[in-house]
C-alpha cells in the first residue's frame, strides 16, 4: 500500500532526532555520509517524503497504531546514496499517518 504524501514529518524530528549527534541509536553519522547536515534539514525532509512513493509493507500491530516500513533510496546533497529503512506509524487514535524513524538497510551496505 502507498501512505498519503501529506504524512506527518516534524521539523524537530529532523532536526533533533536525525541529524543530532546522539550517545545511543545516532542516525546522524550515517546521514553526513551524504551531506545531511543541519544547514540542509529541509533537503532531509523533503528527501523523505519522497519515500512516499514507494510501496510501504505492514510490520506490526501496536497500542498506538500500525507499523508499515518503507525502503528505498536517499540522495544526499553531495550526491551520494544511502538505502534506508523508514518506519512510519498511523496513529489509531487520530488516524493520521507519521514518520517514525530510518536505519541503514544493512542488506545495501
Amino acid at each position: 500500500m502507498k501512505l498519503p504524501a501529506d504524512s506527518k514529518i516534524t521539523d524537530a524530528k529532523v532536526t533533533e532526532y536525525l541529524l543530532k549527534l546522539r550517545d545511543e541509536d545516532d542516525k546522524s553519522k550515517f546521514l553526513s555520509r551524504a551531506g545531511y547536515t543541519a544547514a540542509c534539514a529541509g533537503q532531509l525532509l523533503q528527501d523523505l517524503r519522497n519515500l512516499l512513493s514507494i510501496e510501504a509493507n505492514f510490520v506490526q500491530k501496536t497500542d498506538y497504531g500500525d507499523k508499515y516500513r518503507i525502503c528505498g533510496t536517499l540522495s544526499g546533497p553531495n550526491g551520494c546514496k544511502l538505502r534506508v529503512i523508514s518506519i512510519w506509524m498511523i496513529e489509531r487514535a487520530t488516524g493520521k499517518t507519521k514518520f517514525v524513524t530510518l536505519y541503514p538497510d544493512k542488506n545495501e551496505i
